[in-house]
């Protein structure tokens, strides 16, 4: 058994905005971590903390449909090797877009529980930030 955190968020603007938001690295240095390059199907990924400049999270993107479909895996220390997924949905709404996250494959059980809390506090607070970034 594994754990799934899975959040919806609505912004006021264009699923094509939206999806600059997750893919390209100045856009997503504002809301979350910078990838030294635009995320691509297929590809590896690395993202650095904006202000550390550590790596903060690393994996392989594994499909893209612009502007409707995100798929990565997704690692972070913390995980200590486990390996977790996150997809990402756009759907257009009137006034703007739904954007739907699921993080799957976290690790269960009492231990990691706190992982897990902290990641759903982390995302949430990145998703405060998306919502200032993209909603300009």
């Amino acid at each position: 058994m594994t754990n799934t955190l899975t959040k919806s968020i609505y912004l006021r603007a264009a699923p094509a905005k939206v999806w600059e938001y997750l893919t390209q690295p100045e856009k997503l240095a504002t809301w979350f971590h910078k990838p030294t390059m635009a995320l691509a199907e297929g590809e590896d990924y690395e993202k650095f903390g904006a202000d550390s400049g550590n790596k903060m999270v690393w994996g392989h993107v594994t499909r893209m449909i612009p502007f409707t479909d995100l798929d990565y895996t997704f690692n972070i220390a913390p995980l200590g090797g486990v390996e977790t997924t996150v997809s990402w949905r756009l759907s257009k709404v009137a006034g703007g877009t739904k954007l739907d996250l699921t993080h799957a494959g976290l690790p269960d059980g009492a231990e990691a529980f706190g992982l897990t809390l902290a990641l759903d506090d982390g995302w949430d607070a990145h998703f405060g930030k998306l919502r200032t970034s993209a909603n300009e």
